[in-house]
């Protein structure tokens, strides 16, 4: 068999946990925060689990993580 080449994108925005599960950033942090509150943007900085739903489509593009 081959190897699987790895998604660029995902190896730069995703991780994974010693348990397997997905870590993952906040969206909506990247611009255009005057208009976001300081909580709001505090609350963003933080990682957080990718959803049960998109895991496993997550896991196949970064095959070797």
């Amino acid at each position: 068999m081959p190897k699987i080449k790895t998604h660029s994108g995902a190896k730069k925005r995703f991780k994974l946990t010693k348990n397997g599960k997905v870590k993952r950033a906040h969206a909506f942090k990247s611009h255009i925060l005057n208009k976001k509150t300081t909580k709001r943007k505090r609350n963003l900085r933080k990682v957080v689990c990718a959803d049960v739903t998109n895991v496993a489509t997550v896991k196949k593009l970064i095959p070797y993580k």
